[in-house]
């Protein structure tokens, strides 16, 4: 597929060491050609079933699928985070029409994270607290913000850091698809540069795995070495959850590889240095006739004096 050297993806996903079953889904929709890839860009989604929703891996699987679908069928229209969160919202509608229609008002319900990677951006929508980080130099940052009850009350000072690393409603997140008839999903930019990379994961990896770990793995190891450690060693630590992790890193060439015009800069440049070369002959020429002129007033001053 178009993109495949320019970003080293891989995307894993594990039902882990406690649950019967995996709620969680990962999927991503890749460019056929350049036309699509201007339009479109490289789309990865990572999606977990609400825990104790009725049917959590329905939800994850139908809102990643419709949200693809809603995203590539409005490819002419707005901005690439509103297009994106427009498609999250519509198949937020779908999936409380589909649970009340087909399945007896099943309380489905699921977090998603989503990057489109385009023009060396990678533009995020998130809802809940699966997340999204961003590697840059051997040091990693949260791009997204977690939309759960113990990041509330972190963020307003009501627990400290160690409480809320034990708090027994960590569990509690505040939106999510499927829950409400318009959830918050909110929307993140951030520069890519060659070298650097994204994380997409749910909780069932952060409960476990440390940023810092998750930094190194991403930063020393293949896409697909790091997604198969990071989960290994979630599941090393108990695996209380499914875990779902994806890893981009970014190649040396552009992630979209297509014709690029030359930046307006560099046209300025190019006339900046014909001008300059323009004006520094002009006064070359200016300064000869100077001296000329010059020479030729102190001949005649000096025929004046001695005649």
């Amino acid at each position: 597929m178009f993109g495949d050297g320019h970003v080293d993806s891989s995307m894993r996903t594990d039902q882990g060491r406690v649950r019967d079953h995996n709620e969680d889904f990962v999927a991503s929709h890749l460019p056929a050609d350049p036309e699509e890839a201007s339009q479109n860009g490289l789309l990865y989604i990572l999606a977990d079933g609400v825990g104790g929703s009725d049917a959590g891996e329905i939800a994850s699987r139908f809102a990643t699928e419709r949200t693809i679908h809603h995203y590539l069928a409005d490819g002419d229209t707005g901005e690439w985070g509103e297009r994106l969160r427009q498609a999250m919202l519509t198949a937020n509608t779908e999936l409380r029409k589909m649970s009340s229609e087909q399945y007896e008002g099943l309380r489905m319900a699921t977090t998603m994270v989503a990057a489109i990677l385009h023009d060396d951006r990678a533009t995020l929508a998130n809802v809940g607290d699966s997340r999204g980080y961003h590697w840059q130099n051997g040091d990693i940052r949260q791009i997204t913000k977690d939309q759960s009850l113990v990041a509330r009350l972190l963020e307003e000072g009501a627990i400290t850091e160690d409480e809320a690393a034990n708090h027994p409603r960590k569990n509690v997140i505040l939106h999510s698809l499927g829950s409400e008839s318009a959830p918050q999903i909110d929307l993140y930019e951030v520069d890519l540069l060659p070298g650097e990379a994204l994380v997409l994961c749910s909780d069932g990896l952060t409960r476990h795995v440390s940023d810092q770990e998750i930094a190194n793995a991403a930063g020393e190891m293949s896409a697909e070495e790091a997604t198969e450690s990071l989960i290994r060693l979630a599941n090393s630590r108990g695996g209380e959850d499914n875990i779902s992790v994806t890893v981009l890193q970014i190649g040396e060439q552009s992630i979209v590889a297509l014709p690029r015009r030359p930046a307006p800069k560099m046209v300025s440049e190019v006339d900046e240095v014909s001008a300059s070369t323009g004006v520094r002959r002009s006064l070359w020429i200016y300064t000869a006739i100077l001296c000329i002129v010059q020479v030729l007033l102190i001949v005649f001053i000096w025929n004046l004096v001695n005649s």
